[in-house]
């Protein structure tokens, strides 16, 4: 009769061998499968559990199928009818779709360069704007490829997905500042321009088993790859040699593959705190992430075990803003203060707002937008700030600021 070291030996000898048949892929407990562990070599590195992800084949034709072009096109046209290439775009739109059809089929598409611009609000950022063509291939391929990956996401992750948002991610963690005393607040440096490329591409294709989409990854990268070289101020990590700073790294902030492969890429840091670290109370949004706990101390610990973890990510904690303090402090989380009993604007989002709101009355005044504009804006901000306690604010910043 088999022993349960013998039983183990044999089931980790048949998942080996479905994983170099390719039916299979097995990561480790940190998430990236090990270049050397049994099944990629030694299990070892899994604590007692084996997590094993299904592989898509086969989905390379309906990126390019000439329905989803379609949808795709339609869904990069949405609130942009008035810029110069949609409308161009638009005027031949089945001819141009056919043609994207067809470079894709034929894997002749070569991604265009991107329009960079800078956009001042809370921090200055860099802005990329791909062409319009390129625009309608990135919601193709979402189209595809993002079901694949949403179902593995956690509840607590809220940036770019259905049904989610700032307002939800804001509700939750008031939820949990309700119920825990202290929060550890994380932050991560330059994240846009660290992410990794190798990393980020051997997380995709733990699912995507199909080399003509990862080609088509593999451009879309490439075209973003430097957009990021001038600012990025470059961090080592251990094993590092001078090569490391040629590595490709950065997506272009502004395109929807890019949201989407941020969200994929932090996943990782996802799992790992529910997983390894069992936190419970834990809210993301994009590179911003609260976690909630009763010791102080714990809170200290599980920073330098998220710090040591993002390191495999080839990322780093900011210093200065990824600390611990009590809830009843407030707790700074996406342009507001979140305590236990209410919430309140920080006063950078009020002050932006100001600016942008009394730039557009003077637009206004002058003929140069339409008041359905300025209405539209500030109707939009107004209900952005009614999820808080600012009655008192939206009227006194609009009595102080009128339109004639």
């Amino acid at each position: 009769m088999l022993g349960n070291q013998a039983r183990l030996e044999i089931f980790f000898e048949k998942l080996s061998h479905l994983v170099q048949l390719g039916l299979l892929t097995v990561i480790s407990r940190h998430g990236l499968c090990a270049e050397k562990s049994r099944f990629c070599g030694s299990y070892h590195a899994l604590p007692g559990r084996v997590v094993i992800m299904k592989t898509y084949k086969h989905l390379y034709p309906r990126v390019y199928h000439f329905e989803n072009l379609r949808r795709a096109f339609r869904a990069a046209r949405r609130g942009k009818r008035d810029k110069v290439q949609v409308y161009r775009f638009e005027f031949n739109a089945e001819s141009e779709l056919i043609r994207l059809h067809d470079e894709l089929e034929t894997k002749t598409y070569v991604p265009g360069p991107y329009t960079n611009f800078r956009l001042n609000d809370a921090k200055r950022r860099l802005i990329s704007a791909a062409p319009f063509r390129d625009r309608v291939v990135h919601h193709a391929l979402h189209n595809v490829i993002e079901p694949l990956f949403e179902r593995a996401f956690i509840f607590d992750s809220y940036a770019n997905r259905l049904r989610k948002g700032t307002h939800r991610a804001l509700d939750r963690a008031q939820h949990f500042a309700r119920r825990y005393p202290y929060v550890l607040q994380g932050d991560i440096v330059q994240y846009f321009p660290s992410i990794d490329h190798a990393i980020l591409r051997q997380i995709l294709a733990r699912k995507i088993a199909d080399a003509d989409v990862m080609a088509l990854i593999d451009a879309i990268l490439a075209g973003g790859a430097h957009i990021h070289t001038a600012q990025y101020v470059m961090q080592w990590f251990e094993g590092d040699d001078l090569f490391a700073v040629n590595r490709p790294r950065g997506l272009p902030i502004g395109n929807l593959t890019s949201q989407f492969w941020a969200n994929v890429y932090l996943n990782e840091l996802d799992q790992f705190v529910k997983r390894e670290l069992k936190c419970a109370a834990y809210v993301r949004y994009v590179d911003d992430f609260v976690l909630f706990g009763d010791d102080k101390r714990a809170l200290w610990e599980t920073k330098a075990r998220v710090a040591e973890f993002l390191e495999s990510l080839r990322l780093v904690m900011h210093p200065r803003k990824s600390t611990v303090y009590p809830t009843r402090s407030g707790v700074p989380f996406l342009g507001w203060r979140i305590l236990p009993t209410h919430r309140r604007l920080k006063r950078d989002n009020v002050r932006a707002f100001l600016r942008r709101y009394r730039a557009q009355v003077a637009a206004f005044q002058a003929g140069e937008i339409e008041l359905e504009t300025l209405t539209t804006s500030t109707r939009a901000w107004i209900a952005h700030a009614a999820h808080g306690d600012t009655y008192r604010l939206r009227a006194k910043l609009l009595r102080e600021t009128p339109v004639a």
